[in-house]
């Protein structure tokens, strides 16, 4: 197998430090954007949302802030009907920590599907999932909003009454968000995906290929 130099711990610590002024350099752009974001304008949200929680009770979209001023939403890929779990959504899931220390800083953390509560509730036992998980089934959310039925993250902030829409990404915007992605992104190998610039002769397949349900591997 192709592989990069073997050196002395001399040669791989200078270039060691040479690849930490540029990481150095990213961290310090992704601060510059971070920054940006926060002063990104905002939009406010109609009232009269209602959603089904993992409880079956029908609350207002305050409800989902648990009594803090910000929201963070995962978009579960799961459509009324859906006969497939989408592997990368319930990876990602798989991905999600206890929330202490989000919480700890006026924010909690959801899961919201565009299908009922009894089909949500099928892919939470099956995975043990904790994280709740509210159904948007029968109202105007992802309409007004723009989802489609895909999987993206938004953030919302609650003023009072008045919950606004801040941001929203998708793609390759939630995948950086992944625990498991970014350490890959620091292994040799990578994620070991075709579209990753990778010595000759590194394993590589095609890109999500490889990714599975938990209890499917």
């Amino acid at each position: 197998m192709n592989r990069p130099p073997v050196v002395s711990p001399e040669e791989w610590q200078a270039e060691r430090d040479a690849l930490l002024v540029k990481e150095k350099e990213l961290t310090r752009e992704l601060d510059a954007l971070a920054a940006r974001r926060r002063r990104l304008p905002m939009v406010r949200l109609k009232p009269g949302y209602r959603f089904t929680a993992p409880d079956g009770a029908t609350v207002p979209l305050t409800d989902l802030f648990d009594g803090r001023r910000q929201l963070v939403i995962y978009h579960h890929m799961l459509s009324p009907g859906q006969d497939w779990v989408c592997s990368g959504c319930s990876s990602f899931t798989d991905n999600l920590a206890n929330q202490a220390h989000l919480n700890a800083r006026d924010t909690t953390l959801i899961l919201m599907s565009p299908a009922p509560q009894d089909e949500i509730d099928v892919l939470r036992k099956r995975f043990g999932w904790t994280v709740p998980w509210y159904s948007a089934y029968g109202n105007d959310f992802y309409a007004d909003l723009g989802l489609g039925g895909g999987f993206g993250l938004s953030v919302l902030l609650r003023d009072g009454d008045e919950v606004f829409r801040t941001y929203y990404t998708s793609g390759r915007g939630v995948d950086r968000l992944r625990m498991d992605f970014n350490l890959l992104d620091l292994t040799p190998y990578g994620r070991q995906e075709e579209w990753e610039d990778s010595p000759d002769g590194w394993p590589q397949d095609p890109t999500m290929s490889w990714l599975n349900n938990r209890d499917e591997y």
